[in-house]
């Protein structure tokens, strides 16, 4: 069933946080419900542009239009992942996303507030939700890219002003981390300062973590054992996913480790197997191991077991 983000944070909201998982292709697309199913967990799918263009924005949409079938139990929102102000518009009007995300955080604050509106007025007459940011992030993934001397942390007056002005559903708060698998140089926490300062400011509003993977050690060690150059990597602390979402953080993204999981995966199997070309059993391998991945960060983040709450509350709104 897919729903909007706007009706999952009404129940995760102080409670717990719902992963939001990129997915590429039909592997990802079946491992993520698998372990969504196996955890009881609601979700929320996120594509990005570069998803869309990897093979066809329709094959995507085809891809779980058919997950849904084969996995009527799932309740999950299908959400645009940094969308600029035109692929928001292509997505609001075709009819399959319950949610997208506009983000011009790169721009002043006017000119952020301006372009959100925008989406937000035209997202709000179809029934869907829109997530904004404010704050810039550091790091890079897709066409994201963002220099470690030019990432802000959102300022939480900014952040009232601006959700009073755009009339977003939910904020993604830049509260230190970072796109991509080199997050952090040494040990660095998350500023749970900040996000308690946006809360006072903003209670009962949702906001978002974005770059939250952990890239788990374990992850890279072997995937530089089979052949990898991945150094210097570090991500989130996942220890510190549920109480952030006890400060608000309805939605935690998480779309590197995935990728991590695909390539230890891959790398391992043709290592181990070189005379091997097929490409379905490592497919196969990683569908597992992505729903095991999945359903252990839904632990982390609280969700697991939530689905029968969520459908609960769904009945009766």
């Amino acid at each position: 069933m897919i729903v909007t983000t706007a009706k999952l944070f009404k129940v995760a909201y102080g409670k717990f946080a719902i992963g939001a998982y990129n997915i590429n292709n039909a592997e990802q697309a079946m491992g993520l419900f698998r372990g969504c199913i196996d955890s009881k967990a609601p979700f929320i799918i996120q594509i990005s542009k570069g998803a869309r263009k990897y093979t066809d924005k329709r094959m995507l949409e085809a891809i779980i239009r058919s997950a849904e079938q084969i996995f009527p139990d799932a309740i999950f929102a299908v959400h645009l992942d940094h969308g600029d102000e035109e692929t928001c518009y292509d997505c609001i009007n075709s009819g399959f996303f319950s949610s997208v995300m506009i983000d011009a955080s790169h721009d002043p604050f006017e000119k952020n507030v301006e372009i959100t509106k925008r989406v937000v007025d035209a997202a709000h007459k179809k029934g869907i939700s829109v997530e904004a940011e404010l704050g810039m992030l550091g790091g890079v993934e897709e066409d994201i890219k963002v220099e470690d001397g030019h990432a802000t942390l959102t300022n939480p007056e900014e952040a009232l002003k601006f959700v009073q002005l755009t009339g977003c559903d939910s904020l993604a708060c830049a509260i230190g981390t970072s796109h991509g698998a080199f997050k952090f140089k040494g040990k660095q926490s998350l500023h749970f300062d900040v996000l308690e300062k946006i809360k006072t400011l903003l209670p009962n509003f949702p906001l978002v973590m974005h770059g939250s993977s952990s890239v788990p050690k374990e992850e890279v060690d072997r995937i530089n054992a089979a052949g990898g150059k991945i150094k210097d990597s570090a991500g989130v602390d996942i220890n510190e996913y549920f109480p952030a979402a006890k400060l608000g953080v309805t939605k935690i993204n998480i779309d590197t480790d995935g990728r991590l999981v695909w390539t230890r995966v891959h790398r391992e199997f043709f290592r181990d197997k070189p005379q091997e070309f097929d490409f379905r059993p490592p497919g196969k391998i990683f569908i597992d191991e992505y729903a095991k991945f999945i359903a252990s960060r839904n632990d982390k983040l609280g969700s697991s077991g939530k689905i029968d709450e969520v459908r609960a509350y769904l009945a009766g709104h």
